[in-house]
């Protein structure tokens, strides 16, 4: 017995139009959607204390900025508070960033709990009121949503139950989504965590994507209104072989030819701790790999499109600007990178070669 269907055709092309979008040519997603701890984190880095006006000044310095943003950047996800903030003259964030046609997303899972008889793995919560949520914050103006789940590599993870719990609680997620008009990132991070090899990440990222494609599938999520934002196949923060950008970039994209439906319209890489300029070469290998690409293959990154502006900002209005110059520096070159047409710069500066990582990353 065929399943009931459950979109509309206008839905289903509402959905579509979206997601394709979000990911039109040369443009990315940025991530500003750090929960108030982590932002809290990021301050700190620059001694700038975590208060609410502090965080709002920042993400105002980056939604504002002029110039060739919108042609680099075509969705921001935000976070709850700031869904709801204002810029200094009263502009509604959101009204802010539509008016330069990028599309409003916002994070919707409550982070992870742990997942009980396993070593020390999660299962990502959020599930119970995501349907009244989703229905707010499309209200509020949001068109997209994401949803973040995570798994790590060891001796025994990650387990056959990690997966498949996860995978499942990223279908319900997308599929609530879907009825509320709001565009599902499906988001599976496999954490660069330990010590191992590229191999070993291939072969794992191919068993994660194959589960959740598997279950969106099962729960009749309508791939076309979808994006994927997974991790880039990398080796393990601690691994002593290094491998190059082209490595990185064949091991990706074979593991997406593996497992994804070419009826998803972009997939979005994390930066998972790498350097800004580590994200940005590597995004440029994978489009610059001789395999077919009918999906785009572009960034949602938050450290790797935030640091430099960060350090230049330092919490000072004179530094503003500064602020601003570094972030789209960053856009335009990820831009670059989505098109395969970045030309590395030599760039040594610190804050753009910082390496990013942190153990056991909590969002």
């Amino acid at each position: 017995m065929p399943p009931q269907v459950s979109l509309s055709p206008e839905q289903k092309q509402e959905l579509a139009t979206i997601a394709n979008q979000i990911v039109a040519g040369g443009k990315g997603i940025l991530a500003a959607d750090e929960s108030v701890g982590t932002m809290g984190k990021r301050l700190k880095n620059i001694e700038v204390e975590n208060t609410e006006e502090n965080r709002r000044v920042f993400r105002q310095l980056l939604f504002s900025t002029e110039g060739e943003m919108a042609d680099c950047i075509g969705g921001i996800i935000f976070f709850h508070e700031t869904l709801f903030q204002s810029t200094d003259d009263g502009i509604p964030f959101t009204q802010l960033v539509k008016d330069k046609g990028i599309v409003v997303g916002i994070k919707v899972d409550k982070g992870v709990v742990p997942l009980a008889g396993t070593d020390g793995e999660t299962v990502t919560q959020g599930l119970d009121g995501l349907h009244e949520r989703c229905a707010q914050y499309s209200k509020a103006g949001a068109q997209f949503a994401k949803w973040r789940s995570v798994l790590k590599i060891g001796d025994n993870c990650p387990s056959p139950q990690a997966i498949q719990a996860n995978a499942e609680v990223l279908a319900r997620y997308a599929s609530i989504c879907q009825q509320n008009g709001l565009v599902p990132i499906v988001e599976p991070e496999i954490l660069p965590d330990g010590a191992h090899n590229l191999h070993r990440c291939q072969y794992i990222t191919e068993k994660v994507l194959s589960a959740v494609y598997k279950a969106l599938n099962d729960h009749h999520v309508y791939l076309e209104g979808t994006l994927l934002k997974p991790n880039m196949v990398t080796p393990g923060h601690c691994c002593a072989t290094k491998f190059t950008h082209e490595e990185i970039g064949m091991a990706t994209l074979t593991a997406l030819h593996r497992t994804i439906p070419p009826a998803v319209p972009g997939i979005c890489f994390l930066s998972g701790g790498q350097s800004e300029e580590d994200s940005s070469l590597n995004l440029n290998a994978v489009n610059l790999c001789p395999l077919s690409k009918p999906w785009r293959l572009t960034f949602s990154f938050g450290r790797a499109l935030q640091a430099s502006a960060l350090a230049a900002w330092a919490g000072k209005a004179e530094n503003i600007s500064l602020g601003q110059e570094a972030f789209l520096q960053r856009a335009k070159i990820n831009s670059l990178s989505s098109k395969g047409e970045y030309i590395p710069s030599g760039d040594t500066s610190e804050a753009s070669n910082f390496n990013l990582y942190a153990q056991n990353y909590i969002y």
